[in-house]
C-alpha cells in the first residue's frame, strides 16, 4: 500500500517505532572522551540539559515575537497562504517553520553561539564549527505535521565534503505523543541515500530499517546532536501540546560545498534509475 494514501495515524504507526527510546547524557560538558567515540559509530547523542528555563523562555519569546508580532528579518514557511489566515490560531496552526533569524534575532544569536554548545561541537569536529543553517521547526497540538526519513546533508545548503553536525533544541517538552525526534543509528555509516520527492524531499520509506528506529524524547532545554547522514524524522504531532524546537547546523571550519555533481552520486537515483 503506498504511504501516500496513508492517514497522519497510519504513518505515524507504520513508519515510526515508539518501545525504544535513547539514553540521554546529563549535560553538554559530558560529550567527551567515549562519548564522543560514541557519537561517531552510532551517529548521535541526546543531552538532557542544555538550556536554563531563561534561555528557554527568550528563545520562545523570539519565535512569538516573530510569527506574531512580524518577522523582523527572519523569514517563515506556511502550510497555506498568508492572506487566508484570520486569526493567531490559524496562524500558529499554519507555521511550518521560522529560518533565517540568528542575525536578527538576539536571543536566538546567543543560543545557537552558545559558548557550551560551540564547545562540544569543536570536540566532535576537531576543529571550529561553522553555522551554516538555522531554523525553527513548529508543531502544534493537533495539526503538526510530519517530516518524513530523511539525511539533512541531501538538502542542497547542507551538503558539504565534510560531516556538518544538527543541534535539535526542544523548547517545549519533545515527547513520544507530540513529535519527537527518531534516529536510526549507525546509518550515517551507510553514506548519502537516494532521495525523492514523495511527501518531502525524503529517503524511500521502504528504504528506511523502522525496526532499528530509537526515539530520542527531550525535556525542555534538551539538545540532540546529530551527524548529517543519519537518517531521521519525526511523526505527526496529533497530540494536545505544542511541540517547539530550534535546529542549527554547523560545518567544519575546512569543509567546502559539493559540486552538483558529486551532490547528485550522492543523494539521487542518478546512478541506478531505481524508483521510490
Amino acid at each position: 500500500m503506498s504511504t501516500n494514501a496513508l492517514t497522519p495515524e497510519s504513518i505515524s504507526r507504520e513508519l515510526y517505532r515508539y518501545d525504544r527510546t535513547a539514553e540521554l547524557l546529563p549535560s553538554l560538558e559530558s560529550v567527551a572522551g567515549d562519548r564522543i567515540r560514541l557519537f561517531r559509530q552510532q551517529g548521535y547523542l541526546g543531552v538532557r540539559s542544555f538550556l536554563n528555563e531563561a534561555e528557554i523562555n527568550a528563545g520562545l519569546d523570539a519565535l512569538s515575537a516573530i510569527v506574531f508580532r512580524g518577522a523582523g528579518g527572519a523569514r517563515i514557511q506556511f502550510t497555506k497562504p498568508e492572506a487566508e489566515l484570520r486569526s493567531d490560531e490559524e496562524r500558529e496552526l499554519a507555521v511550518r517553520k521560522v529560518y533565517e533569524f540568528v542575525g536578527h534575532h538576539p536571543a536566538l544569536h546567543a543560543i545557537a553561539h552558545h559558548e557550551s554548545l560551540i564547545a562540544a561541537l569543536r570536540r566532535l569536529m576537531g576543529e571550529n564549527p561553522v553555522l551554516v543553517q538555522d531554523m525553527a521547526l513548529l508543531k502544534p497540538p493537533k495539526g503538526g505535521g510530519e517530516k518524513p526519513w530523511h539525511q539533512d546533508m541531501a538538502y542542497g545548503p547542507l551538503a558539504f565534503d565534510k560531516p556538518v553536525i544538527g543541534a535539535w533544541i526542544a523548547l517545549d517538552e519533545a515527547a513520544l505523543d507530540n513529535g519527537c525526534m527518531h534516529v536510526i543509528p549507525r546509518s550515517h555509516m551507510d553514506g548519502g541515500m537516494p532521495h525523492y520527492a514523495v511527501r518531502d524531499w525524503q529517503v524511500c520509506d521502504t528504504s528506511v530499517p523502522v525496526e532499528r528506529d530509537v526515539a530520542v524524547p527531550l525535556p525542555p532545554g534538551g539538545v540532540l546532536l546529530f551527524h548529517g547522514l543519519l537518517v531521521h524524522g519525526t511523526p505527526f504531532n496529533l497530540s494536545e501540546k505544542r511541540r517547539r524546537a530550534l535546529q542549527f547546523h554547523y560545518a567544519p571550519e575546512s569543509a567546502v560545498k559539493l559540486s552538483p555533481k558529486e551532490y547528485k552520486r550522492m543523494f539521487t537515483n542518478e546512478m541506478t534509475g531505481a524508483e521510490c
